[in-house]
């Protein structure tokens, strides 16, 4: 097995050779940060997914993919004079090494309860050394990225505005809100107001974010779970209608209602 200097450096010199002007490949050198980046995002999910599964040896592959995304763009940086991958894991070491006093220095926190609570304050001073930097008051908000997906980052803001009171006691006030804002759906679509429908829709899955979070469960995941359960009966349902010679395309809503019910009951 290379040492891990070693295999980072032979990863930083293909990538520098695919880039290169002179012999370079021709399709990566026609990239940018912009054409790079939703790859960098499917390569995360594809990360998840490995995890989703269990597969460590699809793990190994797909964490591979995610770093050269890091190495990609980091070459693309250099060759623009901003930085280089040296500097991005000089940077992060640094972050970790502050983010955890009590490893690394002499603060000491004796719970994960405790160390929860280290890191966000640590987190809020970045947050307001950043906001100084740029001239401007900091916000609770500040660094929720607005490229998460909708769902993620509509429960990371509930929590962050949570952080100073802004937020229900319990979960029946989300519930309620989640009442409130379906009967608003049902007055915009009696209105057929397709804006007001979009707007209304928006507040429900927003709510539904923060009832996901006050209950103690993942949005995202939850979401990802339901996806996948859904997939699967539906493959199900056609994997029985072609057993029967038959296709879900021809048949009407009894028969597929029908199918629905026996897929979630299999």
């Amino acid at each position: 097995m290379a040492a891990p200097s070693r295999a980072i450096d032979d990863l930083l010199a293909t990538m520098a050779r695919l880039r290169d002007p002179d012999g370079g490949c021709p399709w990566d050198l026609e990239q940018d940060f912009a054409s790079i980046k939703p790859y960098t995002i499917e390569e995360a999910y594809e990360v998840a997914d490995a995890i989703d599964r269990g597969d460590l040896d699809d793990l190994r592959g797909e964490l591979g993919d995610l770093l050269l995304q890091v190495v990609y763009h980091a070459q693309m940086a250099g060759e623009a004079g901003a930085f280089a991958f040296e500097d991005v894991a000089r940077a992060i070491n640094d972050k970790m090494v502050a983010r955890h006093p009590h490893v690394f220095g002499s603060a000491e926190v004796r719970t994960a309860a405790a160390q929860t609570d280290a890191w966000e304050r640590q987190k809020a001073r970045e947050r307001a050394a950043k906001a100084a930097r740029e001239g401007r008051e900091p916000s609770v908000l500040d660094d929720v990225p607005a490229a998460l997906p909708a769902l993620m980052r509509a429960e990371k803001l509930g929590k962050r505005a949570a952080r100073v009171g802004f937020d229900w006691p319990d979960t029946g006030g989300v519930v309620e809100k989640l009442r409130e804002e379906l009967a608003e759906i049902e007055e915009a679509l009696a209105a057929n107001d397709p804006a007001a429908v979009q707007e209304e829709i928006g507040d429900l899955l927003f709510a539904a974010a923060q009832l996901a979070r006050k209950a103690g469960a993942d949005a995202e995941e939850s979401l990802r779970l339901a996806n996948r359960k859904f997939a699967g009966r539906f493959q199900a349902m056609e994997a029985a209608a072609r057993a029967e010679g038959s296709d879900l395309r021809r048949e009407d809503m009894d028969r597929l209602e029908a199918r629905w019910r026996a897929a979630k009951a299999g």
